[in-house]
């Protein structure tokens, strides 16, 4: 619990610091323009500032977000059998117009919307 709250702490700290950086590369653009130079290379520190920052919240966001899955598919899938793979809920249908060709198959009530079953095939 507490690791957590440091790493929270450190990534806003990162962002914070990434957030100056961009200020302190803007504010050196404008002084360069002031003196009316030309804009060759930030200073070492700016660059030095940006990438020790993106390094911190890079880590703390992968610290934060815990426990990655594995890109290949057949990591998830090795733990199912035949049976399961293909078993997809969604795509069941018990309301369906076969019912009406079983041998077995009585009819329900008409119904007051013209006088026809649910399951009548010429609808």
């Amino acid at each position: 619990m507490a690791n957590t709250i440091v790493n929270k702490l450190l990534l806003v700290a990162g962002f914070t610091s990434l957030l100056h950086a961009a200020y302190s590369a803007t504010h050196y653009r404008t002084y360069l323009r002031l003196i009316e130079q030309e804009f060759t290379k930030l200073p070492l520190d700016i660059v030095v500032q940006t990438v020790v920052s993106l390094i911190i919240v890079i880590y703390n966001v992968i610290q934060i977000v815990g426990n990655f899955k594995e890109i290949r598919a057949t990591v998830d899938m090795q733990a199912k059998s035949w049976d399961t793979l293909g078993n997809f809920p969604s795509f069941y249908s018990f309301n369906h117009r076969g019912r009406a060709l079983s041998p077995t198959y009585v009819p329900e009530e008409e119904s007051s919307e013209g006088g026809k079953s649910k399951l009548d095939l010429n609808s």
